[in-house]
């Protein structure tokens, strides 16, 4: 029986998917046979994302919807993390409070981090 690779991934790749936006096939490539893991937080900024989309489309919110209901078809099991090493982390870093918290799970379970923050990328390459 093969190993099942985990990775982490951060809301940005998970709406690319989600929403169909560029990166996206990228994204489906990268994650094929997976078990993915994310933060509790991913699911908040997924419905920020939405909201935001049909904030700038009104007349068009029943696409964004869609495909925000699409999410409960990707299984990602979601995991507390420790908030105060969040906050370490994000102070160390610079980066955000969500951005650090996806540093630390993927540090933590020593797995790949997906993303297209390109800088939050290369933070977790340097953790490898």
């Amino acid at each position: 029986m093969a190993d099942i690779t985990t990775k982490v991934i951060d809301a940005s790749a998970l709406a690319a998917v989600i929403f169909d936006e560029i990166g996206a096939e990228a994204i489906v490539a990268r994650l094929e046979g997976c078990m993915l893991v994310a933060p509790t937080l991913v699911d908040f900024e997924l419905v920020n994302t939405c909201l935001s989309k049909i904030r700038r489309h009104p007349l068009d919110r029943g696409l964004p919807l869609q495909a925000y209901n699409a999410r409960s078809t990707i299984r990602i099991e979601t995991v507390d993390i420790e908030h105060g090493a969040a906050l370490a982390l994000a102070e160390r870093t610079g980066f955000t409070g969500y951005d650090a918290s996806y540093l630390l799970l993927a540090r933590a379970l020593d797995v790949d981090l997906v993303t297209l923050d390109r800088q939050l990328a290369a933070a977790a390459e340097k953790f490898q």
